[in-house]
């Protein structure tokens, strides 16, 4: 069994349902101290947070992620207990497999690998590790770089284990996100009984043809390094339940995933000039979780680009796809950021899984981007 294997299963086993880190922090630093990381335990709120870092001299470069995991759903959906990591046909199972324990463990053991066989060298190494990824993310990283930002420890490049390979390992990174604009919609109307429409004011009705136009609208075109904007509608609520009452209001929960093409601003005042079109009686309360990012191409991303060549022998596709990540708190520094994991076919399924193969092409990857971006 290889080490990364064995640090993968022993994290899984660990059930750090967020916020819960279970415990694998504590892992993570022990190994860690062992090669003079000097690490740091940091919680804010019910969120546990491990800044661990090798060196004083900079560059510094940062390997992120998170130990918390999305719960299992019901446990009859998987083959094996979720959090008793099974290694079956090639895949290790378990919840945390792909997203993102596997990144986690990999980076791990590159970095210890890096650094028995090259203890010195004009740089430093660091790892920035959170329970609150899957969570709401206020307590987790976004505090911690407040945190470095606050002391002046500046990070020049970082690689966000996250699961970015779509089909192999490494055939596409992700050097950007999408923004996320969450809207909260009430429509007003008036109960009544269904056999009196007329004394009552259906917002169901009212309102269809304007969440159609919504549906509809081309919000951009995208550009060079991203799709076009979308808007999709996750939850509609009204109705007290009985079939005989007219509600008096409409609940619409809807969501942007937005580019470098259009701006919060611009969204907002869209939504609200379609929905006056059609006359409506409305209050929206509006929720912007991540602004888009994307990360300059610079010695970072060319060393992973040749990494990846020269380990794989394939062209890495560079991404902005996908949903949100931490790497846009740490991005906001400007600091040189990607995202390069496992293959995420499986991520927050039932029966999640990974390619036990995969593991050691990960560590390798990981350990010659140090080595191309360091010797």
């Amino acid at each position: 069994m290889s080490s990364t294997l064995n640090l993968t299963m022993q994290l899984i086993s660990l059930a750090s349902v967020t916020p819960d880190d279970a415990g694998c922090q504590q892992v993570i630093a022990d190994r860690l101290k062992k090669f003079n990381f000097k690490t740091e335990h940091l919680r804010f709120g019910e969120v546990d947070n491990l800044w661990a870092r090798y060196g004083t001299q900079s560059p510094l470069i940062v390997f992120a992620g998170h130990t918390d995991v999305v719960p299992t759903g019901p446990v009859e959906d998987w083959t094996t207990d979720p959090f008793q990591p099974m290694v079956r046909d090639g895949y290790l199972y378990g919840r945390g497999a792909a997203d993102m324990k596997s990144g986690l463990a990999a980076m791990i053991v590159a970095a210890e690998n890096f650094i028995q066989k090259n203890p010195i060298f004009t740089g430093s190494i660091a790892f920035l590790i959170t329970s609150d990824e899957e969570g709401p993310s206020i307590d987790g990283t976004k505090k911690v770089i407040e945190k470095l930002v606050d002391r002046k420890e500046k990070i020049d490049y970082c690689i966000v284990g996250e699961a970015s390979s779509e089909k192999k390992v490494g055939d596409q990174i992700r050097v950007g996100r999408r923004g996320s604009l969450h809207g909260k919609l009430t429509i007003h109307g008036k109960q009544g009984h269904v056999a009196f429409p007329h004394l009552a004011k259906n917002p169901i009705h009212d309102s269809a043809a304007a969440l159609s136009e919504l549906a509809h609208e081309i919000w951009d075109k995208g550009n060079e390094y991203f799709p076009a904007t979308t808007f999709q509608i996750s939850n509609i609520h009204a109705g007290t339940g009985a079939a005989n009452v007219i509600p008096g209001s409409l609940n619409v929960l809807f969501n942007f995933r937005f580019s470098t093409a259009v701006t919060i601003d611009e969204l907002q005042t869209r939504v609200k000039t379609i929905l006056e079109k059609h006359k409506l009686s409305f209050e929206i309360e509006w929720d912007a979780s991540a602004q888009p990012f994307l990360t300059q191409q610079g010695k970072l991303v060319h060393a992973v680009q040749k990494t990846i060549k020269d380990v794989l022998n394939i062209e890495t596709v560079l991404s902005t796809g996908g949903g949100t990540s931490d790497g846009r708190f740490i991005a906001a520094t400007g600091a040189e950021v990607i995202e390069l994991g496992p293959v995420n076919a499986t991520v927050h399924q039932a029966n999640e899984c990974v390619s036990v193969k995969d593991l050691d092409v990960l560590t390798e990857v990981y350990e010659k981007i140090l080595e191309n971006l360091f010797l």
